[in-house]
């Protein structure tokens, strides 16, 4: 993480590395391209209908238009890198970045097959959250996803976030069908829990997100 004097908030468009012991987060570039078409075809996630991945073919554009988002103000990109091989395994992002309103969304995550359900969500989620809240001074930090991906909707709940509603016909799906979206958010005043929950799991001390 990195130091920040205590008076004033970092900059919300950052491109910093934030490391744990499981998962280091490194900000997107180009080089990440080859370890990420890698990690897609883990379980070939461009697959599941209810999320947007992209295909292995598709991963250089995905990569630039994120990099674009960033330019342009409005996202944070990173690549997650596994400690334990060394692999690149996903990616995430802040994006929604409302600056004056210190709010922002953790949102757009991959992670490859073999990464699901094991401690890199776990702390890389962690690690988004110190940043947001005790580094960028963040009120609210928000997550959304499909109705229909209830793996991640669980996993969200899973991290202490709570369910704000659904927003109805939301995104035109790339099919031509409608999406309704969920959303869920965590504020300031529930961060100090909800870290120490998190901290638990990573300690072994609660299940595995």
């Amino acid at each position: 993480m990195s130091e920040q004097p205590a008076s004033a908030p970092a900059s919300f468009l950052a491109p910093v590395t934030l490391a744990g012991r499981h998962v280091i987060l490194e900000p997107l570039s180009t080089g990440h391209i080859p370890g990420l078409v890698e990690a897609v075809h883990d379980g070939e996630l461009w697959n599941t209908w209810y999320t947007r991945i992209p295909t292995p073919s598709g991963m250089a554009a995905e990569v630039e238009a994120r990099l674009a988002r960033h330019t342009a103000g409005t996202m944070v990109p990173f690549a997650l890198r596994r400690t334990d091989t060394g692999a690149v395994c996903g990616m995430t992002t802040y994006m929604n970045i409302r600056t004056e309103h210190r709010r922002l969304e953790i949102g757009s995550t991959w992670l490859a097959a073999s990464a699901q359900r094991t401690m890199i969500n776990t702390e890389a989620k962690l690690l988004l959250l110190t940043r947001a809240f005790e580094d960028l001074d963040c009120i609210a930090v928000e997550f959304r996803t499909h109705w229909h991906n209830h793996p991640s909707r669980a996993a969200i709940a899973r991290l202490g976030a709570k369910q704000d509603g659904v927003l109805r016909n939301q995104d035109l799906w790339t099919d031509g069908t409608l999406r309704d979206v969920v959303v869920f958010s965590i504020i300031e005043s529930e961060w100090p829990t909800v870290r120490l929950a998190l901290s638990s799991k990573l300690a072994g001390k609660l299940r595995r997100s």
